[in-house]
């Protein structure tokens, strides 16, 4: 709202009239009016006073006029100019205090503007000191939690640290560069050294120079893989002590995944090492001790049952010949003993094995049966066996296995009845693909066994607790080891048994149908000139006779020396070669005639009664064949059959032994050639190829288990490679992966990183070799 202005005096109004006007103008228009209002005033007076009017009168009053009007009119235009100066000065002073009061104004607005501004800047310095103070609030808190952590941290690590330094493992770890960052108190006894003193130390610097190479190589291993590593060394304390230490290093790395170095830790197994040291060395001793009684036990053993059959042949009276068989089921009885005993000890090394051969039921029935038969008349049983068909006429099975398994289960039948029979029946079920089923029945009217203990009859050493038992004796073994040969034959045992009725035993065992023809019985060589290299007397008089009736002709040497003289002075078609002989072993003598060459064209077969060693073992150190003692003619046959016979029904289902004595520990040639036999060359070529294609997969999963310690998926995936390899021949495949898939074995973990490197390799290898095989057969074809 705007002011109205002020109403102006008179007197300013006049004063401007002057101004306007001029002074000179004024003051005429001034002494005209002045001396009109004279001359007026003063014919008013006069007329009032005198009733007229004189000229005197006029002319006094103009004089007057004109003396005082100039006073008056000097007075009043100094009051106009000083009313007109004070009207400036004040119009001057207002327009002053006009600016002043817009200046004012202005500063106030600006006042206004700088208080608002102050009070903005005032909350805002307000708030900023609130922030300010939660800041430091936080910060605090921050701090205070830091400190907390740091503390924590430090309690921590001291605790770490104590718990490290306590601990009795060998502790380590080196940076990138290989020196040494930190250590334990273990470390620096073994060290002599102090930590600050190791830090920064090479290995070199630290260890004599052939384990600091030891070391620093599988540390660069470590750090080349970026995966962790095993390994087992000695080292020694600087007291002198030396100690067996399990070192296992690791990468380690830091939150963003640099590698900062290696960590290394070691256990002290120098107590476990002793200890399986020993235990290796007993073992040792134990095999030793066994092959040792293996050859003198058996050595005359093998006279027993050598003469004894040969005087079976003679022409004696029956009760003569009654005493001989008592006497050669007496021997043969004594052989499965042992043999249960040898078979002990593979158990307990893991080296019981099976090797498959074609096998003629009845054949085999018969052979079994005639031995039992004679222990039952003697104890006044009767025996009867019987095939129930339709059962494969040969199948593919290890039949010396199969032997042993049914000796016992008839031998304690026999053992365990004392009135009534015993029998043994076989029958078989087609499972369909060329397997079938074998079902082998022993039945018994002995004293039976109590429910509750049938349980533990499998079990090793056990002997049923019974009054009726108690009359028989024996060593408590068999039974376990048929299971386990059962087991390993992928079969199963069962019993019933009713005490006072009697027993019955079931061996289920798969076996594959065999379409190969059986190698014949009858020997199809004679004439040879042989060289029969034994230390025994009776041994060389049971294997000269029964060489010698075979229509061969015989040479004996007595010692290694003289076998070598021998050999150099006559070529010879076979050599006989016993492995115990009192100047050297029988490997030494056949390295030496395999040096000088002097059985190049003569087959050398070794005569053991040590059958700890496998077939492999002989045939890795020069041996041809293997013949065990007691000497068997059926085994003499069929190894003088194979050896020399050349005809093509033999060389179609058997190839010979010297040839493939590594593609049988790599192949399963037997299986391979009824596979060819059955479903032809293109066919096999087809399944290996698909095994080829799956393979790398396979392994692929199982190491990636193996890698996650998952113990039941390694073990899964190992037994489908089994199971592939199985079907394609791969033999060594097939029994690597065997070993992986046995979760329970107690050293399962030490060993199976280096089984699975074994199966890798064997896969790589022996693909090739079926590969060449199959390649040979179809260019035979």
């Amino acid at each position: 709202m705007q002011e109205k202005p002020p109403i102006e005096s008179w007197a300013i109004r006049i004063a401007q009239l002057v101004s306007r006007c001029g002074t000179l103008r004024i003051s005429i228009v001034f002494v005209i009016l002045t001396l009109l209002f004279t001359l007026g005033g003063s014919y008013a007076l006069r007329m009032s006073i005198s009733g007229e009017v004189e000229l005197e009168d006029f002319v006094s009053a103009i004089i007057l006029t004109m003396l005082s009007a100039p006073w008056v009119l000097f007075f009043f235009s100094e009051l106009v100019k000083q009313l007109e100066q004070s009207r400036h000065s004040l119009k001057e002073v207002v327009c002053q205090l006009e600016r002043l009061r817009e200046e004012d104004v202005l500063l106030n607005r600006e006042l206004h503007n700088n208080i608002s501004q102050l009070n903005h800047e005032i909350e805002q310095r307000k708030q900023a000191q609130e922030e300010r103070e939660a800041v430091l609030r936080d910060l605090e808190n921050e701090i205070r939690d830091k400190s907390e952590k740091e503390q924590q941290a430090k309690r921590l690590s001291t605790l770490l640290r104590s718990i490290i330094d306590a601990s009795p493992d060998l502790i380590y770890y080196r940076n990138e560069e290989g020196k040494f960052a930190g250590c334990n108190r273990v470390a620096e006894q073994m060290t002599g050294k102090t930590e600050k003193q190791l830090i920064g130390l090479t290995p070199h610097e630290v260890y004599d120079e052939e384990l600091a190479l030891q070391v620093v190589a599988s540390d660069q291993e470590v750090l080349e893989s970026n995966a962790s590593i095993t390994e087992e060394l000695w080292l020694r304390f600087a007291d002198g002590r030396l100690r067996y230490f399990e070192m296992r290093k690791v990468p380690f790395f830091d939150n963003d995944g640099t590698r900062l170095g290696l960590l290394a830790f070691g256990r002290d197994i120098t107590a476990r090492k002793r200890a399986e040291d020993a235990v290796n060395k007993a073992s040792k001793d134990k095999t030793a001790f066994i092959a040792t009684i293996s050859h003198e036990l058996r050595t005359p053993l093998n006279g027993i049952v050598g003469l004894s059959r040969m005087l079976r042949d003679t022409h004696l009276s029956e009760e003569q010949f009654s005493w001989v068989s008592t006497i050669y089921a007496s021997a043969i009885t004594l052989g499965n003993i042992f043999n249960d005993i040898i078979d002990l000890d593979k158990l307990d090394r893991d080296r019981l094995e099976l090797q498959l051969k074609t096998v003629n039921l009845k054949e085999f029935t018969q052979e079994i049966s005639s031995i039992i038969e004679l222990l039952a008349a003697d104890k006044g049983l009767k025996f009867e066996s019987q095939i129930i068909d339709p059962v494969p006429n040969t199948v593919e099975a290890d039949g010396t296995r199969v032997r042993q398994v049914l000796w016992n289960l008839l031998f304690n039948a026999v053992k365990f009845t004392q009135k009534g029979k015993v029998s043994l029946t076989i029958e078989a079920q087609d499972m369909g693909k060329g397997m079938s089923n074998v079902k082998f029945i022993v039945r018994d009217t002995g004293v039976g066994i109590p429910k509750q203990e049938i349980d533990n009859i499998f079990a090793m050493y056990y002997q049923v607790k019974h009054p009726d038992h108690q009359m028989a004796t024996g060593t408590g073994i068999g039974l376990a080891i048929c299971k386990e040969m059962v087991t390993l034959m992928g079969g199963e045992i069962k019993v019933n048994s009713v005490v006072g009725e009697g027993t019955c035993f079931t061996v289920e065992i798969p076996v594959q149908i065999s379409n190969k023809p059986m190698q014949l019985a009858e020997l199809q060589v004679t004439g040879l000139n042989i060289l029969l290299v034994e230390d025994i007397e009776l041994n060389v008089m049971v294997a000269r006779a029964l060489l010698e009736k075979l229509g061969q002709k015989v040479d004996v040497a007595m010692n290694g020396k003289d076998a070598i003289s021998m050999a150099r002075a006559t070529q010879y078609d076979l050599i006989l070669l016993d492995i115990q002989l009192p100047d050297m072993t029988g490997f030494d003598v056949a390295s030496v005639l395999h040096e000088e060459g002097l059985v190049e064209q003569t087959p050398i077969v070794a005569l053991t009664a040590n059958v700890i060693k496998t077939r492999e073992e002989y045939l890795n150190n020069g041996m041809d064949d293997v013949i065990a003692k007691p000497i068997k003619k059926s085994r003499v046959i069929d190894v003088f059959n194979q050896l020399f016979v050349d005809e093509p029904v033999a060389v179609q289902c058997s190839v010979p032994e010297a040839v493939n004595a590594e593609l049988e520990s790599i192949l399963d040639l037997e299986l391979l050639q009824m596979l060819v036999d059955t479903i032809g060359h293109e066919m096999v070529r087809t399944s290996v190829k698909v095994f080829q294609e799956n393979m790398p997969e396979y392994m692929e999963i199982l190491q990636l288990s193996l890698s996650a310690n998952e113990k039941e998926d390694v073990c899964a995936h190992a037994h489908k490679i089994k199971g592939a390899a199985g079907s394609v021949g791969l033999a060594r495949v097939q029994k690597i992966a065997n070993q992986i898939q046995q979760g329970d074995h107690p050293t399962w973990w030490e060993n199976v990183h280096d089984w699975v490197e074994e199966l890798q390799m064997a896969v790589q290898q022996d693909m090739q070799k079926l590969d060449q095989w199959i390649d040979a057969q179809h260019i035979d074809d």
